[in-house]
């Protein structure tokens, strides 16, 4: 029995009630779940409170939590100055049909804060995006889009091409396939996107010059954040800055993550400036809330009856108080340099364990998310994140969560959140479970290497 085989037997006999649960769930709703990626196997884990950096699972156990909802939460979870926000704003009305009188100060924060010349608010990340090419598409009268090999954008079809290709479909590393990451897209709608392999500007420019007449936008993650956390090389960023200006297309950051993770962006980080920027997850606290902006000319060309941009639910009040409340009194930059400090704090910690255990990992990350690759090439883009030993991290990551700590986001291609919440006592103790856990790992590799010697 491997360690990912022992640790699934304890996580079932932990977990009895998240089973029931998942038995009725799936009754109902396939799968038990309404998002495909918390499915996971022997069944997901159910949530039934959270508050702070804890979580509780179904059966009543308590867990450090450092995935905060895929980095939705970086204020902590229930945060009290937000909770308060939502509250009052609750009785005064959660959606209107309507716009806020107060709606405009949010726009306000953003475009001040992010760099933005025009703003509009919707719910989603997902929704966010789609807005996003529509209006590339629509201000330049071209169709195609060019996105990165294993970044994702959202679950539209768009933009659901090349997400985690399989090694047989994938293609050329410096000129990949396209490959939709769903049946029921239409073919179409999917070819219309160019795939690039990130990191690679050379690739990248040949690809673009390729379809320069009908290039729209290229879109990217600044941090991808789909691959754990992978830093973009010097002079990458920069290289699409030109590379946009020269073909005449719009430049578009995905930021639902990386927003809400470093003060004013990626561009406050890199001094890149995109046409349009693309929010989400964290930017209310945990309440549905996404905004694109950008170039004022791409952003005024949004005429109503001429480009579609609606939603009952876009700028509702409850979001939009959330995001008050959470970029103003929450998310400050004195607080979220100090996140930031835990963060590489975390960082280091877990370095320091691979190599006193010689775990065969790597640590990647900055600021408030890192990631550990169960490899020993770095990952830099979809390729190389393939070397990843998958079973590995599973194995790790079950046995985190059976010892009370959720390390990161479920699954290897994700990260860990260090939110405002979280203290130097919390980090601390995620380093000594992973110590644990990191003395599990080196025994069966022990093992597993005397089996192969015989």
């Amino acid at each position: 029995m491997g360690l990912l085989e022992e640790e699934v037997a304890v996580f079932r006999r932990r977990t009895p009630r998240s089973a029931r649960v998942f038995d009725i769930a799936r009754r109902y709703t396939p799968f038990g779940v309404h998002s495909n990626y918390r499915h996971v196997d022997p069944y997901p884990l159910y949530v039934s409170r959270a508050r702070g950096t804890s979580i509780w699972d179904a059966d009543g156990h308590r867990y450090l939590d450092f995935s905060m909802a895929f980095g939705a939460v970086v204020v902590g979870h229930a945060n009290p100055v937000v909770v308060r926000a939502v509250r009052e704003q609750a009785a005064r009305g959660s959606i209107f049909g309507f716009e806020g009188a107060d709606t405009y100060r949010l726009a306000r924060v953003l475009c001040e804060r992010f760099r933005l010349d025009r703003v509009k608010l919707s719910v989603t990340g997902m929704d966010a995006t789609q807005f996003a090419v529509r209006f590339a598409r629509a201000f330049t009268g071209r169709s195609r889009v060019l996105k990165f090999e294993g970044c994702y954008h959202g679950s539209h079809d768009s933009l659901l091409v090349s997400i985690k290709p399989s090694r047989e479909r994938e293609g050329d590393p410096r000129r990949p396939t396209a490959v939709p990451a769903s049946k029921g897209l239409v073919p179409e709608l999917a070819g219309r996107a160019l795939v690039a392999p990130f990191n690679d500007l050379e690739a990248t420019e040949a690809i673009a010059r390729g379809a320069a007449g009908d290039l729209a936008a290229i879109i990217l993650e600044p941090i991808p954040m789909n691959m754990g956390v992978v830093l973009p090389a010097p002079g990458f960023l920069e290289g699409l800055r030109r590379l946009a200006d020269e073909l005449g297309a719009i430049l578009i950051f995905d930021e639902v993550k990386t927003g809400a993770k470093f003060y004013d962006g990626a561009e406050g980080l890199f001094h890149v400036h995109p046409d349009l920027k693309v929010f989400g997850k964290g930017l209310a606290g945990g309440y549905p809330l996404a905004a694109v902006g950008g170039r004022a000319d791409v952003m005024e060309a949004v005429v109503p009856g001429v480009i579609s941009h609606a939603g009952t639910y876009n700028s509702n009040p409850l979001g939009v108080a959330a995001g008050l409340a959470t970029l103003t009194k929450v998310l400050t930059r004195q607080k979220m340099r100090a996140a930031g400090r835990l963060g590489d704090a975390l960082a280091k910690g877990y370095a320091d364990v691979v190599e006193d255990r010689k775990v065969p990992a790597l640590v990647q990350g900055l600021g408030m998310s890192g990631t550990i690759h169960f490899t020993r090439q770095p990952v830099v883009d979809w390729r190389s994140f393939q070397s990843v030993d998958v079973a590995k991290w599973w194995g790790y990551y079950t046995a985190m969560m059976n010892r009370g700590v959720i390390p990161m986001a479920t699954g290897p291609d994700e990260q860990w959140t260090v939110s405002t919440a979280h203290t130097r006592r919390d980090v601390d103790r995620h380093v000594e479970v992973f110590d644990e856990v990191a003395k599990e790992i080196a025994r069966f590799e022990g093992a597993m290497e005397m089996v192969e010697a015989i």
